[in-house]
C-alpha cells in the first residue's frame, strides 16, 4: 500500500492506539511523557510521532483545527491499521460553574458541524467507545480527581481541577457562536464546545474504531471569556498546567486498554 497522502504514512509505520491532539505542537507535550519516541512524518497540520507508555507502543497524532481535517486523519489512520483514537484537546465551557483548567470526559457530541453529515443523518449519535469511555473515567478517578456528571466547583484532585462528564458539541464556526447558541447550549445541559469529537465518533464507529475524548477548559462561554482574551496567550496559565494532567489521564487509559 502506498502512503497515505496526508500523513505520509503506511502499514507497519504506526501502532494500533493514537492518541490524536488538534495542535501539532501538543504531540510534543505528549511524547515528553513517553519513552522510545520516533517522529514517523510532518506535513502540514499533521505531525505522527511513535512512542511507547509503561510499555503499551502508541502513536500521537495531530489533526489539526476542524471536523474536516480530524476526519482525514481518522479515515488516513484507519486505512494504516489504527484501532483506537483518543481525543486530548482544549475546549470552551458552556456551564458557569466550570472553571478553566477543569477537564471534561466527552459522554457524546452534538453534531453542530458539517463533516459528519456528509458520512450520516444527523440523527445518528456521535459518541466514544465504551471501553475508551471507562478506562478515561477510570485513570481521571486514579488520578485522585473527582469525576461529576454535573459541573461542581467542590469536585477537584490536587490541581484544583474537576473532571466532568457529559455531553459535549461539536461547532464548525470558533468566530459564529451567538449569544442565543450558547444559551441554547448551556439550556441543554451541554458541559463545554470543541471543534472535532463529533466527527471522530462518528468516523470512527463507521470504521470500526474506538474512539474517546478528554479534552481541557481554556475558557467559559457562558462568562463570556474565550482563550487568547488574556496576556498569558492562547491558553490561560491554568489551562496550560492541567493540559499536562489531561495527557497524563489519557496515557493512562490508553495503557489499561
Amino acid at each position: 500500500m502506498a502512503k497515505q497522502p496526508h500523513l505520509l504514512v503506511g502499514e507497519g509505520d504506526v501502532n494500533e492506539i493514537a492518541l490524536i491532539p488538534g495542535d501539532p505542537g501538543r504531540v510534543d507535550r505528549i511524547a515528553a511523557q513517553c519513552e522510545n519516541v520516533e517522529e514517523v512524518s510532518e506535513n502540514r497540520e499533521y505531525k505522527v510521532v511513535n512512542a511507547e507508555y509503561e510499555g503499551t507502543e502508541l502513536t500521537i497524532c495531530s489533526t489539526g483545527i476542524g471536523c474536516p481535517s480530524a476526519a482525514i486523519a481518522i479515515e488516513e489512520l484507519h486505512n494504516v491499521g489504527v484501532e483506537t483514537v483518543l481525543r486530548v484537546g482544549t475546549t470552551g465551557a458552556l456551564q458557569a460553574e466550570i472553571e478553566i483548567g477543569d477537564m471534561v470526559v466527552a459522554t457524546g457530541a452534538a453534531k453542530e458541524e458539517g463533516t459528519s453529515k456528509r458520512y450520516e443523518s444527523a440523527t445518528y449519535p456521535a459518541v466514544p467507545d465504551y471501553d475508551v469511555l471507562s478506562n478515561l473515567v477510570d485513570a481521571a478517578e486514579a488520578s485522585e480527581g473527582v469525576v461529576s456528571d454535573e459541573p461542581d466547583t467542590t469536585a477537584s484532585g490536587p490541581s484544583g481541577a474537576a473532571v466532568h462528564v457529559g455531553p459535549i458539541v461539536s461547532d464548525d464556526a470558533f468566530y459564529n457562536e451567538s449569544d442565543e447558541f450558547v444559551a441554547d447550549w448551556e439550556k441543554a445541559g451541554l458541559l463545554c464546545i470543541e471543534m472535532e469529537a463529533a466527527a471522530v465518533f462518528s468516523l470512527a464507529r463507521r470504521r470500526g474504531m474506538r474512539a474517546g475524548a478528554i479534552c481541557t477548559v481554556d475558557g467559559n462561554l457562558v462568562k463570556g471569556t474565550q482563550k487568547g482574551e488574556t496576556e498569558e496567550g492562547e491558553l490561560p496559565e491554568k489551562a496550560k498546567n492541567n493540559v499536562e494532567r489531561a495527557i497524563g489521564i489519557a496515557l493512562d487509559a490508553v495503557a489499561a486498554l
